[in-house]
């Protein structure tokens, strides 16, 4: 592998030879192209309910620090929930915040996860490929249908690939400007920020999946010794700074937070078959290959380094390749596996698609690939709305029309994770459950995370978990009592129960305590 040029041949070769017009041309139509971006992921934003369990779930969990005014720690029905860190939970709950709940604005914390890495992975490659490159990188990226979806996903996944792809992109075009005598110190701050932020949207995959990437690559292209050169004193220091308070602060108050977090929410998923979604090893390259169409034909004009205009040139290319195999590779270790987790080598895949792209000659190409791929993610987001049948949208809807101040609520046997935001709940909602039963703990699921969280607050966990020795006491404290629970449900109590609302699966029944033998 050839060594990364010298700083005259970084300033030789780093804006790609073009004239100063093309190049400002080239940023100019970016910018334009930038702004497009924004308003082509709020196109379809808003158009489907909150998808189950995930986006309810984190949803709710921001509804909850706006309800209560408790920023620090998140809570899930009130209970401390420590399965990811805050950032996102804070991004979405200032969202909610300014515009109120919308399904979009619970997305506007992925959607800021794709900018950052669509805009971090532009920058590199305008700096040292080409402006034309950059602008194709960025069109692609746009209409992936898998980063297109992941931007207008409220989870963790897109928001954490921003920071991983910003960390990259940054820390990458650091050395480079250093080495060629350009202001370098911006951006090893920058890629450190990212880092930290990373580190604070998803765990530790913000800090070791961008330091895995810049090792190999630096070993690839003969240079380890560089590492040191992102070790600036300040830039350590400032990582620490943003990222360390909230972890400590944690640790203070819940001192099982420790071993909670760390150990068994990253080395345990990770090196355990105990939890969902187990996949084989390839799952991700399939995936990828179905999900990135139509653009996973121009990847495959990309299967070698190939030939470089100049060093810096080659210097990218591998720094793409290494981002790529990288992150699949550390994913595709454990067995569980999900699509979101691959979210961090899209920008890579698609600067590679777009320096291809570029190269083509047949413009009617570029614009046929551009629309049919604009098409295919309108479309997954049509299908996709459609499939959800079991959203809690309506039940929450003839809730808040029809309850009256002093009625009760409560959940049987389920936990609705969109139910409270949708109903705007200002309390925890009691679940009502056979919570002594050992099977509930013995694999990944909803009450599994809610006992979880009660060793952090046992006397919230009593409130809120009731068992269903506990339901007709419930049912007679109030003249009408709410009640969530499966459509299917056999509960002798709700025999003379009403159904307010439903949906394909669950239900919401109104139960009168006149009707009850209350006695």
């Amino acid at each position: 592998m050839q060594q990364f040029p010298s700083g005259a041949e970084f300033n030789a070769g780093a804006s790609g030879n073009l004239p100063l017009r093309s190049r400002r041309a080239g940023l100019g139509h970016c910018l334009w192209l930038a702004l497009a971006l924004i308003a082509w992921l709020l196109t379809t934003i808003w158009v489907r309910p909150l998808a189950l369990p995930d986006e309810g779930r984190y949803a709710g969990v921001a509804w909850e620090m706006v309800r209560s005014g408790h920023w620090l720690t998140p809570t899930l029905d009130g209970l401390p929930y420590f399965h990811k860190p805050p950032m996102f939970y804070w991004l979405t709950a200032i969202a909610i915040k300014l515009f109120g709940f919308h399904e979009w604005s619970v997305r506007l914390a992925s959607m800021t996860g794709a900018l950052v890495a669509a805009g971090a992975t532009w920058r590199l490659m305008q700096r040292w490929v080409s402006p034309a490159a950059a602008l194709w990188g960025l069109a692609i990226v746009a209409t992936m249908p898998l980063f297109y979806g992941g931007a207008q996903y409220a989870n963790h996944d897109m928001l954490v690939a921003g920071f991983i792809s910003g960390a990259i992109a940054l820390g990458a075009d650091a050395l480079l400007s250093r080495d060629a005598g350009l202001p370098w110190r911006a951006s090893l701050l920058l890629a450190w920020t990212c880092m930290a932020l990373g580190l604070l949207s998803k765990g530790l995959i913000g800090l070791v999946l961008p330091s895995g990437v810049m090792f190999f690559w630096l070993l690839l292209t003969r240079r380890p010794l560089w590492l040191l050169r992102l070790f600036w004193w300040p830039a350590p220091l400032l990582f620490v700074a943003i990222a360390a308070p909230w972890f400590v602060l944690m640790q203070l108050k819940f001192p099982e937070f420790f071993d909670y977090f760390f150990i068994h929410q990253h080395f345990e998923r990770f090196s355990q078959k105990g939890f969902n979604n187990n996949q084989p090893f390839w799952f991700y390259p399939v995936a990828l290959s179905v999900l990135c169409l139509p653009w996973t034909v121009a990847l495959l004009t990309r299967t070698r380094i190939g030939v470089a205009r100049d060093l810096s040139h080659r210097a990218v290319r591998v720094l793409l390749w290494t981002w790529v195999a990288v992150i699949l590779a550390f994913f595709s270790l454990p067995a569980s596996k999900l699509i979101g987790y691959s979210l961090p080598v899209v920008p890579a895949l698609a600067a590679l698609a777009g320096e291809a792209v570029a190269r083509w000659q047949r413009r009617w190409l570029r614009t046929t690939f551009i629309v049919v791929a604009a098409l295919l993610c309108v479309v997954a987001v049509a299908i996709i709305s459609r499939a959800e049948t079991v959203s809690s949208k309506a039940l929450a809807a003839a809730w808040r029309a029809q309850a009256l101040p002093d009625d009760g609520l409560l959940s049987l046997r389920l936990y609705r994770f969109d139910f409270p935001i949708y109903a705007q709940l200002r309390e925890p909602l009691p679940v009502y459950h056979a919570w002594e039963d050992p099977a509930l703990v013995a694999r990944d699921s909803w009450p599994r995370e809610l006992i979880d969280a009660t060793q952090f607050d046992p006397a919230m966990g009593k409130q809120v978990l009731r068992p269903v020795a506990e339901l007709k006491a419930a049912l007679c404290a109030h003249d009408v009592t709410w009640v969530i629970a499966g459509k299917d449900e056999r509960e002798p109590l709700l025999n003379n129960a009403t159904t307010a609302a439903d949906n394909e699966k669950y239900a919401l029944k109104r139960v009168e305590r006149s009707k009850l033998d209350c006695r």
